[in-house]
C-alpha cells in the first residue's frame, strides 16, 4: 500500500513513523516548511518527504490519504483528492487499530488538558502501564511507536474529531461546548457540537460516556435514548453537599472526596476533577488511590498558575484561555478584587457574557495587545478604568501600580497569543519570568 501523508507536523510525522515501523510505503507532503525536529526524525527513518508545495501527481499515486488535522476539508488540495476519489482519512482513524490497551478520550471547549493530565497521574499513581498522547504532546500515532500500553489517555481536538470513522474509546469524556473555532465550522455551533461529539460514534453499551449534564448546548445537540455507552453525567454546579463533600458511585463502590483534596482553584477545576476521578474509577482506581494522589496533582503550566506575589500582589499565568468561556471560568476563581490582563487577537468572542462578573469582581482592566479596539468597545460602558498597551512590561507595571496587597492580577487573555507572541506558552513564560524577576527585587 501507497499511503501519503498531508502536512508535517506533530500529527503528520507521528502517523508517518507508525506507518513506517508498520512497513507501509509513505511520502509525506506539506505545503509549508516542516519543522527541524519533524524534518530530522523524517531524515532519520528515511521516510521521503516535500515541503513548501504539494506534488499533486504524486500524492494521486496514494492508496490512502492521511490528512493532518489542521487541514481543513474545504482546502484545495483536499477538494482535488476527493475529486479523484482517493480515501482521506485522519490520524486518530489510521493510528485506532494498532492500539491494543484501552482508550479514555477527553475532548471539549475547555479543560481538556487538565482532565487529561489529571487522569493520566491517577492512573499512574495506580501503577497502570499508561500514556499521555492527543492533542498535546506526542501525537497519538507517534505514542503507539514507542511501546503497548493498558491504556491511552487521549486529548482530542473537534478537528481530530470531525472525521474519525474506526475510532472507539472505552471511556469517552465530554466536558462542555462553547463556541470556539466556530471559523472552520462556517460560524456554526451546531456543525461544532457534531464535531464533538462525534467521539461517540462508535461506542457500545460495554462503554461509558461521562458529560456535563448542565452545559447547555450538550443539551440541545445530544441524544440520551441514542446513545449506546453507559451515561455518567455530572452537573459542575451541584458536586458539593453542606459538609464540603462529593459522593461518587462507580461500578457499585460508593466513596467520598472532600473540597479540601482537589488543589487546583475554581469551580471549573473542581469540575474537572470529578469528570478525572470518575474516568479513573471505571478505569479500575481504587477509591483510596485517587484520595491519595489527588491532592499531589497542583495542574499545568499557564492555567491558573500562581506565578509570584511582587509587592504581595498574587500574579496568575491563565494565558491558555484563549477564548471568552475559558476566562470567565479564571476570573470566577477568586473572590479578592481582579486586575484582568486581556487581548490579543480577537477571535469573534461575544465578550458581554463577562460584564456581569466584571462589575462584581475585576478592579481594572488591562488590555495587551496590537489592536484593543474590540474589547475596549465592549467594557467601555461600565465604570472600571481601562488602560492598553502592545509591551507586556508595561502591561505588567500598569497592573502592579494599580493592584493592592492581597488582590489578584490575572492574565487570562480570553485572545489567541499570535499579534505579540509566537503562541501562548511564549506569552505565559514571558508573563512568568518578568514576574518571578520582580518577586525577587
Amino acid at each position: 500500500m501507497q499511503l501519503v501523508i498531508l502536512g508535517g507536523g506533530e500529527s503528520g510525522t507521528g502517523a508517518a513513523l507508525l506507518a513506517k515501523q508498520k512497513g507501509i510505503e509513505v511520502f509525506v507532503s506539506d505545503i509549508g516548511i516542516i519543522k527541524g525536529d519533524y524534518k530530522h526524525l523524517l531524515k532519520t527513518y528515511a521516510i521521503p518527504f516535500e515541503e513548501g508545495h504539494h506534488t499533486i501527481e504524486k500524492i494521486k499515486r496514494a492508496d490512502k490519504v492521511v490528512k493532518s488535522p489542521g487541514i481543513p476539508d474545504e482546502a484545495a488540495i483536499i477538494q482535488q483528492l476527493h475529486a479523484c476519489r482517493i480515501p482521506i482519512i485522519d490520524e486518530i482513524t489510521f493510528a485506532a487499530p494498532y492500539a491494543k490497551g484501552s482508550i479514555i478520550a477527553i475532548t471539549g471547549s475547555n479543560g481538556k488538558s487538565t482532565t487529561a493530565h489529571l487522569i493520566y497521574h491517577l492512573l499512574h499513581t495506580a501503577g497502570y502501564h499508561v500514556a499521555l498522547a492527543g492533542n498535546m504532546g506526542y501525537s497519538f500515532a507517534k505514542c503507539l511507536t514507542k511501546g503497548s500500553y493498558d491504556y491511552y489517555v487521549l486529548e482530542l481536538s473537534s478537528f481530530q474529531l470531525e472525521s474519525v470513522k474506526n475510532f472507539k474509546p472505552n471511556i469517552a469524556c465530554l466536558l462542555n461546548i462553547t463556541p470556539d473555532h466556530l471559523n472552520r465550522y462556517n460560524y456554526s455551533i451546531e456543525t461544532y457540537a457534531k464535531a464533538k461529539l462525534n467521539i461517540l460514534r462508535n461506542m457500545t453499551p460495554l462503554d461509558h460516556f461521562i458529560y456535563n449534564k448542565a452545559d447547555p448546548i450538550i443539551a440541545a445537540y445530544l441524544q440520551p435514548e441514542n446513545i449506546l455507552p453507559k451515561l455518567h453525567p455530572i452537573d459542575p454546579c451541584s458536586i458539593w453537599n453542606n459538609d464540603g463533600l462529593c459522593q461518587c458511585n462507580v461500578h457499585g463502590t460508593s466513596f467520598s472526596i472532600g473540597r479540601e483534596q482537589i488543589a487546583l482553584p475554581g469551580r471549573h477545576n473542581a469540575y474537572n476533577a470529578m469528570v478525572a476521578i470518575t474516568a479513573a474509577a471505571l478505569a479500575g482506581v481504587a477509591p483510596r488511590t485517587i484520595s491519595a494522589a489527588l491532592p499531589k496533582f497542583h495542574g499545568l503550566s499557564h492555567r491558573l498558575e500562581w506565578c509570584g506575589a511582587p509587592q504581595g500582589i498574587n500574579c496568575y499565568n491563565d494565558s491558555k484561555s484563549t477564548n471568552v468561556a475559558s476566562t470567565r471560568a479564571a476570573l470566577l476563581s477568586f473572590n479578592q478584587p481582579i486586575i484582568w490582563i486581556a487581548g490579543g487577537v480577537d477571535k469573534g468572542n461575544d465578550y458581554s457574557l463577562l460584564l456581569p462578573i466584571l462589575q462584581e469582581r475585576v478592579k481594572a482592566i488591562i488590555c495587551l495587545g496590537k489592536d484593543n479596539r474590540t474589547i475596549i468597545k465592549a467594557f467601555g460602558l461600565i465604570e472600571l478604568p481601562i488602560q492598553e498597551t502592545d509591551n507586556l512590561d508595561k502591561a505588567i507595571h500598569m497592573a502592579l501600580s494599580i493592584a493592592s496587597p492581597r488582590e489578584i492580577i490575572l492574565l487570562s487573555p480570553a485572545c489567541a497569543s499570535f499579534d505579540l507572541f509566537k503562541n501562548f506558552e511564549d506569552r505565559g513564560n514571558q508573563f512568568k519570568k518578568k514576574i518571578n524577576k520582580l518577586t525577587q527585587q
